[in-house]
């Protein structure tokens, strides 16, 4: 049997049902993150989404253990309808909105000018 051994909680940390998903207040404005990480479930929740299968996901994140991988796939399947709703205000199209930048046909984005406060 194998121990998992999980990161010390931080004093601002509230833990969920799940052990290796948490939310600290000031991280990802208090959403779920993976503990020790400032990794936020919705973006496993995407990639999972997408198609790539729990190997993948630690290929792109090697210090993530496979049981945090499953533990936030996990945490999305429980607590979908929130994930969704974090999917979607992170898209690009809400940034874009929100900061008033667009992006060309390249794929580049072009934010708007700031008046110069020197």
């Amino acid at each position: 049997m194998t121990t998992v051994t999980l990161p010390q909680a931080a004093p601002n940390e509230q833990r969920t049902e799940h052990p290796h998903v948490t939310r600290v207040e000031g991280v990802w404005n208090g959403a779920p993150i993976l503990r020790g990480t400032r990794i936020p479930v919705h973006l496993i929740a995407q990639m999972y989404r997408a198609g790539d299968i729990v190997d993948d996901i630690l290929r792109s994140y090697p210090q993530l253990s496979a049981t945090a991988v499953h533990d936030a796939i996990s945490y999305y399947l429980d607590h979908r309808v929130e994930i969704e709703q974090e999917i979607v205000a992170h898209g690009i199209e809400n940034v874009l909105t929100q900061t008033g930048a667009q992006m060309d046909e390249r794929g580049f984005i072009s934010f708007p000018a700031t008046p110069d406060h020197g």
